[in-house]
């Protein structure tokens, strides 16, 4: 059951996964428009050091994506869903470059946004995506080409679903799976896992957690989710991880 009215006690024994679109970041029309502002990385950069660097972002945009965004701040972070993946030693693992394969599939959807204004195609490198959120009443038609690319296609393929938008991606580790990593590796290990995010990209992350007797926090509401805690705003769990910090940082000094 998710709990509504309350979020678990701080503890400087947690390790902190974070989502950012929709989580840390408001969800923008396109990929290119979010805002990060300028007090977002200090924050993240306070509570990692409260956290003994137990804090990594996992997120479905490339790890050069979020470097972008949070510029000299270089977190621990798993990115593509799970695809890719940095961590605390700065050492990046990802799957081999994509076949032609995916090639065909990303000129296939280039052709059905060109039929389709509003429709946007973000090519993440080892995936694709198209999203409809400026389009919604091409969602049931890119749902049907998505699944015909795939069944089509000889590699071995998912479709991810997010908030209107589906992204066409190599199987591989999901967000679950390298949550699980980051906590067989120092300074997460012999720590108590959380996970926030706000989507169903998340309830992999979302279910490994709570295997692992952590706390998954979903922001947001409208959906069942495994998550068993519930925030009702990015601007609510910006103020809650400024409050964490504070918590934090008082335990270990008193």
């Amino acid at each position: 059951m998710t709990r509504h009215d309350a979020l678990p006690t701080p503890d400087a024994a947690w390790a902190l996964f974070l989502d950012v679109d929709g989580t840390l970041l408001e969800i923008a029309e396109t990929p290119d428009a979010v805002s990060v502002g300028s007090g977002l990385p200090p924050l993240l950069d306070r509570l990692r050091s409260a956290l003994g660097g137990a804090l990594a972002l996992v997120s479905g945009r490339p790890l050069g994506d979020l470097d972008r965004l949070f510029g000299s701040l270089r977190l621990p972070a798993a990115g593509l869903h799970g695809l890719e993946r940095r961590g605390a030693t700065g050492v990046v693992s990802r799957p081999p470059a994509p076949t032609a394969g995916l090639a065909v599939i990303k000129t296939a959807l280039d052709d059905f946004a060109g039929a389709h204004p509003g429709v946007i195609v973000e090519d993440k490198a080892l995936s694709v995506a198209l999203h409809y959120r400026r389009a919604p009443a091409a969602e049931q038609a890119a749902r049907r080409l998505v699944r015909q690319l795939i069944a089509q296609s000889d590699d071995d393929l998912r479709v991810q679903e997010g908030k209107m938008v589906l992204e066409i991606k190599p199987a591989g580790p999901d967000k679950g799976d390298v949550i699980r990593n980051f906590m067989n590796e120092p300074p997460f290990r012999g720590r108590v896992p959380v996970f926030v995010g706000d989507d169903v990209t998340d309830e992999d992350g979302f279910a490994v957690v709570n295997a692992l007797g952590g706390h998954s926090i979903r922001i947001g509401n409208g959906r069942a989710t495994q998550a068993a805690w519930q925030i009702d705003s990015v601007d609510a769990l910006r103020a809650w991880l400024e409050g964490l910090t504070v918590s934090i940082a008082s335990e270990a000094t008193g």
